[in-house]
């Protein structure tokens, strides 16, 4: 049984793609340089680019194709960094109020002929600092880096319609889709796609160069100007990918786990199960080393399989280890996920169903607690990444992080409102399954500050089936964070932290409900035994 499981993960290994095969959101199809030595603002009109240059106190008609300047017109003040198309003119947004003068933060809005450059109205802007501007149809939308907001107003007087905070805190660039935002960071380097009802953070992908500011869609793609780079780049996005790996860590890592006697007696049998990490997206397994030799390999009704070791007659004083070494390539995952591209509850296989939607006593699903804050989280929405994320934030609105000891049930904790990782994922998961979408738990060792680290704490979150998107992670634990862009990073992605060796449902007849590993031992009356379990991580070059 040994040789034909190595051989299937062998096999697994083998249809892992090559890491350089993957195109992403974010990723730059198109680059060309900006037309002016400061880029601000920018916007599309169906046909070319236009392109605000604060240095240059213009704004230049720039060929989609090549990056000539086609025609230029002057900015309709002094200091320009957001632009916009609303079907027939351009609107810009200026910082310094029509004034040259140094820390004057007095913004306007100004309706530009695209022809003339005449200015056909100038509003006030809806705060002193507005940075990006974007057209919704109706609407305009700025971004301010000084209130880190992001507003929605009226292009009559400027009077706000509705404001969030901005993902992060220097948000410059803004666009609008047709259906989402994207907000690009200067300080983090980073373009947000977010929802423009809520100001959820949906998307993160890196921008393109160090200063991202003015960004525009053009019907298929985003396209960013970095006034540091002086580029103008043109970034994929929609394009089929699921998520993107990156940051490789290569490491051999060591579990341990433990089981001495302290007697006075002896300890009749101990049998420890060692999960087995599998190929993922976050990680390629290369080798797995039995250092104790096993029993046998044993495969649980979550599919989960277990390297079984049988010890038996430990007298007092003695320990046992069961010891396994693997070799992984591990990567920071990030997934890409498009709430409009997701299946429905309906298109999710009837075997997922099965397992991963099972209630038992640490879930209780039709517990009241459970039931009342499921409506209060989802409601009736019926699309999957949103009922995973209603759910997501609100577990963030009514819990916080406390490890007391214990893995209390998913009713208890939610009543009590704070608990550790481990019961953060049992509320997570009851919540979700209730609502009819599949969770399950992952389980893992985990890098403490140096990469050659010891770990006895490890870590688990949760994995929620989205359909066209497969098994993605969610750490309810981790997202309670001021930043929407913070919230985001714990919703479809992982740090290159965690070597994954547990997926389970719960209750497992092997690993019940740890992770990582398990023990089972019968000893003798009044027999002292403990069970401990570690890893050690090893970097390789």
């Amino acid at each position: 049984m040994k040789e034909n499981y190595e051989a299937c993960l062998l096999w697994i290994m083998a249809l892992l793609f090559p890491l350089s095969s993957i195109a992403y959101t974010g990723e730059v199809i198109k680059k060309f340089s900006a037309p002016g030595a400061f880029p601000t603002g920018m916007t599309f009109d169906g046909k070319n680019l236009w392109i605000a240059d604060r240095e240059a106190g213009k704004i230049f008609y720039v060929d989609i194709q090549n990056g000539k300047v086609i025609s230029e017109i002057q900015s309709p003040a002094y200091w320009p960094t957001g632009l916009t198309w609303d079907g027939e003119n351009l609107w810009a947004a200026d910082v310094k109020g029509g004034l040259p003068l140094s820390e004057n933060y007095n913004g306007k809005i100004y309706q530009i002929d695209p022809v003339t450059g005449y200015v056909l109205k100038m509003i006030d802007a809806p705060s002193s600092r507005p940075r990006g501007l974007a057209w919704d149809g109706q609407y305009l939308w700025c971004t301010d880096n000084g209130s880190d907001e992001i507003i929605q107003f009226s292009p009559d007087d400027g009077t706000t319609i509705r404001s969030f905070k901005s993902p992060a805190s220097d948000p410059r660039g803004l666009t609008y889709d047709g259906r989402y935002l994207w907000v690009s960071d200067r300080l983090k380097d980073e373009i947000y796609m977010v929802d423009p009802e809520t100001g959820i953070v949906l998307i993160v992908t890196d921008a393109p160069g160090p200063y991202a500011m003015g960004l525009c869609f053009d019907g298929e793609a985003i396209w960013a100007a970095d006034t540091e780079m002086d580029e103008i780049y043109r970034l994929k996005i929609r394009d089929g990918e699921k998520f993107r790996r990156t940051d490789e860590r290569k490491a051999e890592i060591t579990y341990t786990h433990k089981i001495t006697n302290f007697g006075p007696g002896k300890v009749l049998t101990s049998d420890i199960h060692i999960a087995i990490p599998r190929p993922r997206d976050n990680q390629e397994i290369e080798k797995v080393k039995y250092i104790t030799d096993y029993d046998e390999f044993v495969e649980d009704e979550s599919g989960q399989i277990t390297a079984f070791y049988h010890f038996t007659n430990i007298p007092a004083g003695e320990s046992r280890l069961a010891r396994m070494q693997t070799t992984a390539k591990i990567y920071a995952v990030r997934y890409y996920i498009y709430p409009d591209q997701v299946g429905t509850l309906e298109d999710i296989p009837q075997d997922i169903k099965n397992v991963f939607l099972a209630d038992n006593e640490k879930y209780q699903l039709e517990h009241p607690v459970i039931r009342k804050a499921l409506k209060e989280a989802v409601g009736d929405e019926k699309n999957p990444y949103w009922i995973a994320r209603n759910i997501y934030q609100y577990l963030m609105e009514k819990m916080y992080y406390e490890m007391l000891g214990g893995w209390n049930t998913a009713p208890t904790v939610l009543e009590r409102g704070n608990g550790s990782c481990s019961e953060y994922t049992f509320v997570y998961i009851s919540m979700c399954r209730a609502a009819g979408l599949p969770a399950r738990y992952v389980g893992s060792v985990v890098v403490r500050g140096d990469d050659a680290s010891f770990d006895d704490v490890f870590h688990r979150w949760v994995e929620v089936y989205i359909p066209n998107y497969g098994w993605v992670p969610v750490d309810p634990s981790g997202g309670d964070r001021d930043w929407p862009r913070d919230q985001a990073n714990y919703f479809g992605h992982l740090a290159n932290r965690f070597l994954i060796t547990t997926e389970n449902a719960g209750g497992s007849e092997t690993m019940g409900w740890t992770y990582n590993s398990n023990a089972f031992y019968i000893s003798e009356p009044k027999t002292f035994a403990v069970s401990d379990h570690y890893a050690d991580w090893n970097p390789l070059k």
